[in-house]
């Protein structure tokens, strides 16, 4: 449950490149870029409650560990996949619906911050929020 809080993003690290690799146009990428999403996690045993907030969206989003569900990207990408807890990092696999391709995704704690990673197509990024 260590995760349960609401998370500010702070920073990130080349996130423009990651979304570039996934296709997002140049629009979308600068507006991601200020988005200043904040995820609200709430987990109950291996049940999570996610709200996702930026300045263009909100979103909930319900997963069980190992459940296989469907989640929207920002950017309208239709991905299917899972979540798993691998000690104390979440690991996210989830395919693209349009290609086929795989999105990996991690979520962990360093340091009293949130960490979350991203690798598609071999181009990784980092996302880093502050608990609010």
């Amino acid at each position: 449950m260590a995760f349960n809080g609401t998370w500010k993003v702070e920073h990130s690290e080349n996130y423009d490149k990651f979304m570039e690799q996934m296709g997002i146009n140049v629009m979308k990428r600068k507006l991601a870029e200020h988005d200043n999403l904040k995820i609200t996690i709430e987990q109950t045993g291996d049940t999570f409650h996610i709200k996702e907030s930026s300045t263009f969206r909100t979103k909930d989003i319900d997963f069980t560990l190992g459940v296989v569900f469907d989640y929207t990207l920002a950017d309208g990408t239709e991905v299917s996949g899972t979540w798993e807890m691998d000690g104390e990092v979440l690991r996210g696999k989830f395919t693209r619906k349009d290609n086929s391709k795989v999105l990996t995704t991690t979520r962990s704690l360093v340091g009293g911050e949130l960490v979350q990673t991203y690798n598609y197509e071999g181009v990784d990024a980092k996302r880093v929020f502050k608990k609010q």
